[in-house]
C-alpha cells in the first residue's frame, strides 16, 4: 500500500465510527471539549478528510464518542 491508501483508510475508519454512534464533526469537537481537548469544526473537518490525523488525534476520537473497540 502507498501513501495515500493508508491515508484513506484511516479516514474511512473514523469517518465509520462517528456513523456509527451518529456523530458530526460539530459535535466531536464538543466532546472532545469535554475532554479537554480544544478542536474546532474546520480543524476536524481538515484532519478527517485529509487523512493525515496523528494516531493521538485518532485515539481522542475514539474516547470522545465511547469507542472501545475497532474493526481494521
Amino acid at each position: 500500500m502507498e501513501a495515500q491508501d493508508w491515508k484513506a483508510n484511516a479516514k474511512n475508519i473514523l469517518k465509520s465510527e462517528l456513523a456509527r454512534k451518529g456523530v458530526d464533526y460539530e459535535t466531536l469537537a464538543t466532546k472532545l471539549k469535554e475532554l479537554g481537548i480544544e478542536e474546532s469544526y474546520n480543524s476536524i473537518n481538515t484532519k478527517i478528510n485529509r487523512g493525515s490525523f496523528t494516531f493521538q488525534f485518532f485515539l481522542q476520537c475514539m474516547k470522545a464518542i465511547d469507542v472501545e473497540n475497532i474493526r481494521i
